[in-house]
């Protein structure tokens, strides 16, 4: 019996102090001693109370005069307002930890630019050949770095379930390297099976490697997954892990979904590695999601863009890691691609540490080169002021545009503060559906059968502004008749949001004008 309750009492002291609680409880802790130092004594909190609202006075000033988005200004400012006492403070410690991160983010970006173009350089002759669409071409190569391709064929898949049944055929056909970088993973039908491929490539010595987002996975994984993973002899790092420290790189997640198979095979899109993806349980009734696979250069672009982010990673571990030798992972060296060219291919990844903001450059890009039409998937609709300028102003000047979004949501706060949007997109001409069967996770534009993009980025801050995340954009490929076709499909079985639709009262249109305001932090 007393052994029994020995082995009770030592399995309950296991959960208490498991990483998950600990974390909690010293973010707990922290709270605990800001409200201490601003509520202490009288005499403390007086002169304490007096320096705090000077300092955030300050700040607000400087937000004011500084170089960012005017949403994210508001938003700053009136919660700076709201509590002068440690507002000003903790955006000091928010923007004061990105030094070192965007020192090795920039370093490591110079040093491997030249190895996307192992492949040739393509951009000469479209641009000789004045081809279309020219402008955001060459906005992605020459000015964020990521080069166009030509010998590359897209398969692109309009749900999760056949996104998933092909990854499982293209892992078994890897002969020297498997790399994976998710947002999310979690044991069950969809993980295991690729984590059993993964464990059969690598015990017969192929490179493969995880990476996965600490935050993303923080309830999904087990906190030792990282170890097992090592013990099938799968390399893994675990992005940026979540400390119990006041931290803005904390809201810095890698939200990208690439799996690179030994640089001539690549997948990204909307699908992370977790059962609802592909319908094997329900949590928001059907969920409907996309991806695209590229076979051929443009899968190169994908491989580096995950060797990068392996490396910056490694580096943030300890900097006297050896980095890897990109051109080792270069699959056609001693002969030239033989995929035959179907239209044009350029991969592009963001990164919320510089001052670019590439995956909302090129929707912006889409929506103001647009003559015909363009029709939007995305699982949240919470833009700045340049995208809802951008969509209202296509629309009224007769562009068809269009955006589907989910009617089941998976976030409520997210779903209000997204309607909150509707009225004014609606007003300016923009049609805006609802997804009735469920959650629309897919993150999609088409337009004009000329140029599509299929990738991880959400129409919200988060993905625009505060998370790593990719795409792939294709030009004049047979890939935007599947992507056209597949957004007019799920149109048919979405609900046209009328003005009455978005008719509110009172009190709804207080909280969703609170919301707007708080959208940056959503």
């Amino acid at each position: 019996m007393k052994e029994k309750h020995y082995k009770k009492k030592k399995k309950w002291v296991r959960v208490i102090f498991r990483r998950r609680v600990f974390v909690i409880f010293l973010l707990l802790v922290q709270i605990m001693f800001i409200i201490f130092i601003t509520l202490g004594s009288d005499l403390l909190s007086r002169y304490l109370g007096l320096a705090f609202h000077l300092l955030s006075l300050s700040v607000c000033l400087y937000i004011v005069n500084k170089k960012e988005k005017p949403a994210y200004k508001v938003t700053w400012v009136f919660l700076i307002l709201a509590f002068p006492i440690f507002g000003g403070i903790l955006y000091i410690i928010f923007h004061t930890q990105f030094k070192r991160m965007t020192n090795l983010i920039i370093q490591n970006r110079e040093e491997s630019k030249s190895f996307y173009y192992l492949c040739g350089d393509t951009f000469s002759a479209l641009a000789e050949a004045g081809y279309d669409c020219l402008s955001q071409i060459r906005y992605l190569q020459h000015y964020a770095g990521f080069p166009i391709y030509d010998h590359t064929q897209t398969v692109y898949f309009d749900s999760g379930e056949r996104y998933f049944a092909r990854i499982l055929q293209e892992l078994e056909t890897a002969e020297r390297y498997i790399f994976l970088e998710f947002f999310i993973m979690r044991q069950g039908v969809m993980l295991d099976p690729i984590i059993d491929i993964l464990e059969k490539k690598a015990k017969a010595g192929l490179d493969v490697r995880i990476m996965y987002d600490d935050l993303g996975c923080f309830l999904s994984l087990p906190p030792d997954y990282k170890r097992r993973l090592e013990e099938k002899g799968i390399k893994c790092i675990v992005f940026n892990p979540f400390t119990p420290i006041l931290s803005s790189q904390q809201n810095n997640r890698d939200h990208r979904k690439i799996i690179a198979i030994d640089g001539r095979a690549a997948f990204t899109g909307g699908v992370n590695l977790a059962d609802e993806y592909i319908n094997e349980f329900e949590r928001f009734g059907h969920w409907k999601d996309s991806g695209i696979m590229l076979h051929g250069k443009a899968a190169w672009s994908l491989a580096m863009i995950f060797l990068e982010m392996w490396n910056f990673e490694l580096m943030q571990i300890n900097p006297r890691l050896q980095k890897d030798n990109y051109t080792a992972f270069y699959p056609w060296k001693d002969e030239p691609c033989a995929v035959e060219s179907d239209g044009y291919v350029q991969p592009y990844a963001d990164s919320p540490i510089d001052d670019e903001n590439v995956g909302e450059h090129v929707y912006i890009q889409i929506i103001n080169n647009a003559k015909e039409y363009v029709y939007i998937n995305t699982p949240y609709l919470v833009v700045d002021d340049n995208l809802l300028s951008a969509l209202s102003l296509a629309a009224k000047s007769g562009i068809d545009v269009r955006i589907i979004t989910p009617h089941r949501w998976d976030k409520k706060i997210v779903a209000i503060a997204s309607r909150s949007y509707y009225r004014q997109l609606i007003q300016a001409g923009v049609k805006v559906y609802e997804y009735t069967n469920g959650f629309n996770h897919s993150k999609t534009f088409v337009s004009d059968d000329k140029i599509a993009t299929v990738g991880t980025t959400n129409l919200d801050f988060r993905s625009l502004y505060l998370h790593f995340e990719c795409g792939v954009c294709i030009y004049q490929n047979s890939g935007i008749v599947a992507i056209k076709k597949d957004f007019l499909d799920t149109q048919r079985i979405s609900h046209l949001i009328t003005l009455k639709d978005c008719a509110r009262n009172a009190f709804q249109r207080v909280v969703q004008d609170i919301l707007r305001i708080f959208a940056p932090l959503m």
